[in-house]
């Protein structure tokens, strides 16, 4: 594999072919005011074209400018035909495809698998503006276009997709993005490092066919390649390899002595004289090292694993184990004829790189094809600050681990000072506050393994489960002084802290918390317990809720020093992989109990690659080693029971109460219905047309028709709300657009529904520590 060179070491100098413009061109007008007759390279993209470091498209084309080259792009185009991928005519070098920020099918389907009405970055949230498995369909559309042409896919729908994969949406394993897309090079992860060696040496003429030997990278070859004979395998194609297993001499066969042959057969081959090499520690290890380095790891096959859930789970624990760039092997997994290959993942960008990657001449805007629409991606993020990269959590339901690796890459305090600026000065409409500053989570910025050769060479799946590792650096200082020197940045009024926080981590500085709970929190922090019982977390690699609890009393405990109202807001995943419908009512139960309404709940969806996918598609836990009899996970699968699942969180709500009834009778838990405050829903049936939600300590009655008599039961039956409406079945349940429709009253704000109650505050002057 190549060795790390700083991406921008041997930056070229500006050239007139490739002058630092607003926008990168969208037209072939826009071309022709920047003198260019042609694009080196041209990215196509399922978003609006947003240019600003947190779209992946914007991000990449900023990169290759830097390098000297001339970038278009292609955003959102009519796949129906080729002809809006001629556009910007044919590209010198080649085609870069992306299905945008999210993958395809995320971004178009909700968990139920029913289509999404909106798409957050498409102008005006406008929905349809992409297809399904966008990377394939805008790859042969651009081969279409212009044949011959090379095809580089990436981001996260090709990252996640790069090997044979459970895909929730068709419920199958489909091949390798690869093999549906033809595309010439897949490269996954964080790709700066692999494009910019990748853009150069096919300007300087190399056929992308032979370039091979990139991290991060993967590519179809013909079954059996290597890259040279140095190379070896190590099959993984089984979950038990028995060694050699000799026969046993039949001790009742009656066979004549024939010494002559005995003696042949004994007759021992001339010795071969080896002479005997002394080697230091350092030299065995390097000679180690070389072979691992030279090993590729032989995955079970796609024709195996799309029909073998055990040899699936396999080969997922397999992949997954080899995802630390230190010491992760190449992988293959033959696709009929074809292999496809995957190179060792990309090494994490230096400080001083991330810096070069967000201090690029980014317009931070739409561009200005779009007018004045609204594109609700940017309206999030506009005001917000990524700080870091990577997650070390290894949460089975989640793919950053798989996508950005679990190895912390931060950026410089300088740097991120210096955007906050640039959104101060160059961002329109923006009022003094930053929304967020953070990443994939809130207070992972700059740590790390102590020790840089243990981190190397690591094998666990995550640093924070069963246990925060020893080895890990929890020391949240640095992260302290950046959020007081950005809030200290003239004309900057207030800090948010929007990213999920990794609870588990603060509680062990205080002091962290502390200055979170001050200065950083809106009134509302969002934090993700995701469950109550270990069952369920252990097959999410999450604490327990205890750290949860001890976050908790720290939050609420500075919130009161700081003479502050403040709240969490909890989030919880219904019908995980390893849930049961016991698991849930005591979640359930739990919420009651502390007067959570939770206003925003999401069930399970399996995305590519994901370890929660495995044991939902498997129903094998790859967490351990798999066999035949290794543990099985039993998975909400239905459409009734995950509904039934998603219910039991928001079991305040009347839409809700006749899913649960039936659930709650089917469990012999019939002791939880009733309209006392130790039950869990009211015991009779409501009306879907005039119900609202209870308030706290109250149980909501149904609105009576005029004349109508109430029962000591509810209702009269065949009243509104009685026995025969809820006979019927409610086809609204579960759509939160429906639901509002049906509500008499306006829905509570988050403020009402969450009733947390903080500690009694000690006496103190009223407006002390108010902002």
């Amino acid at each position: 594999m190549n060795a790390p060179v700083n991406i921008f070491a041997t930056v070229p100098k500006r050239s007139a072919r490739a002058p630092v413009a607003p926008f990168l061109p969208m037209s072939r007008a826009e071309m022709a005011q920047l003198g260019w007759d042609e694009c080196d390279v041209i990215l196509v993209t399922g978003d609006a074209y947003i240019d600003h470091p947190s779209f992946g498209m914007a991000l990449v084309g900023r990169l290759l400018e830097a390098q000297g080259f001339r970038v278009g792009i292609i955003s959102q185009p009519d796949w129906q035909s080729a002809d809006a991928f001629r556009v910007l005519g044919k590209p010198r070098l080649y085609f870069g495809i992306t299905a945008g920020n999210m993958d395809s099918m995320v971004n178009r389907y909700t968990s139920d698998r029913k289509i999404r009405s909106d798409d957050a970055y498409t102008a005006n949230g406008e929905p349809n503006k992409r297809p399904d498995r966008a990377v394939s369909v805008y790859s042969h559309r651009a081969r279409e276009a212009f044949p011959g042409t090379p095809v580089v896919i990436g981001s996260i729908e090709a990252s996640l997709r790069r090997i044979a994969h459970y895909d929730y949406w068709s419920d199958k394993v489909r091949k390798s993005v690869l093999t549906e897309s033809k595309a010439d090079l897949l490269i996954f992860g964080n790709a700066e490092r692999a494009l910019v060696d990748l853009t150069h040496r096919m300007d300087r003429g190399e056929d992308i066919r032979s370039i091979k030997d990139l991290r991060g990278t993967a590519f179809l070859v013909p079954q059996g390649w290597l890259p040279s004979e140095e190379w070896g395998v190590h099959n993984s194609t089984r979950v038990d390899v028995p060694g050699k297993v000799d026969a046993h001499p039949d001790p009742y066969a009656m066979a004549q002595e024939d010494k002559a042959a005995c003696a042949t057969e004994n007759a021992q081959p001339e010795p071969v004289l080896k002479p005997i090499r002394i080697m230091s520690r350092e030299e065995r290890l390097a000679m180690a090292k070389e072979k691992h380095n030279r090993t590729v790891v032989r995955l079970p096959s796609f024709e195996t694993v799309s029909t073998d859930p055990v040899m699936y789970a396999h080969a997922s624990r397999v992949f997954h184990l080899e995802s630390n760039p230190g010491n992760a092997r190449a992988l293959v997994q033959q696709h009929g004829d074809r292999d496809v290959w995957i190179n060792p993942p990309p090494l994490p960008l230096a400080m001083d790189e991330m810096d070069g990657v967000y201090d690029m001449h980014y317009a931070r805007a739409p561009h200005p094809a779009y007018g004045n629409a609204r594109i609700p991606a940017w309206e999030m993020i506009r005001f917000s600050v990524n700080i870091m990269r990577g997650c070390f959590g290894g949460c089975t339901f989640c793919s950053i681990t798989e996508h950005e690796g679990r190895i912390i890459q931060s950026r410089s305090e300088p740097s991120i000072l210096r955007e906050i600026e640039h959104i101060r000065d160059k961002t329109k409409g923006f009022t003094g506050t930053i929304s967020d500053l953070g990443g994939p989570t809130a207070n992972m910025y700059r740590l790390a393994c102590k020790e840089k050769t243990i981190e190397e060479s690591c094998r666990r799946l995550s640093c924070v489960y069963p246990s925060i590792c020893v080895n890990l650096g929890t020391d949240h200082s640095k992260l302290i002084q950046l959020y007081r020197k950005a809030r200290a940045i003239p004309g900057v009024k207030k800090i948010l802290i929007g990213s999920g926080l990794r609870y588990d981590l603060a509680v062990r500085s205080p002091e962290y918390v502390k200055e979170l709970v001050t200065h950083h929190v809106g009134g509302l922090l969002k934090i993700a317990p995701e469950h109550t019982e270990t069952n369920v977390l252990s097959k999410m690699m999450k604490p327990g809720i205890g750290a949860y609890d001890e976050f908790k009393a720290m939050f609420e405990k500075f919130s009161v020093e700081a003479g502050k109202k403040q709240y969490l807001i909890p989030y919880f995943i219904a019908a995980h992989p390893g849930t049961s419908d016991e698991d849930m009512l005591n979640l359930a139960l739990w919420l009651k109990k502390n007067n959570f309404r939770l206003d925003q709940v999401q069930t399970f969806m399996p995305t590519p690659m994901a370890m929660a996918t495995t044991m939902y598609h498997s129903r094998r836990n790859p967490l351990k080693k798999v066999t035949d009899t290794s543990e099985v996970v039993e998975t909400p699968r239905t459409a009734k029971v995950r509904k039934a699942h998603k219910a039991f969180l928001r079991y305040y709500d009347p839409q809700n109460w006749a899913i649960l009834r039936e659930k709650l009778k089917e469990m012999g838990r019939t002791d939880l219905i009733g309209n006392g405050e130790k039950h869990l829903i009211p015991s009779w049936t409501p009306g879907e047309e005039n119900l609202k939600a209870a308030p706290e300590g109250k149980r909501a009655m149904p609105t009576l028709a005029p004349g109508a008599q109430r029962t000591p039961q509810g209702p009269a039956r065949g009243q509104p709300g009685g026995a025969r409406a809820a006979g019927r079945p409610n086809a609204l349940t579960g759509s939160v657009t429906a639901r509002a429709t049906l509500e008499t009253k306006t829905r509570p704000s988050i403020l009402d529904t969450i009733k947390v109650k903080p500690k009694a505050a000690p006496a103190r002057p009223a407006a002390k520590g108010r902002k």
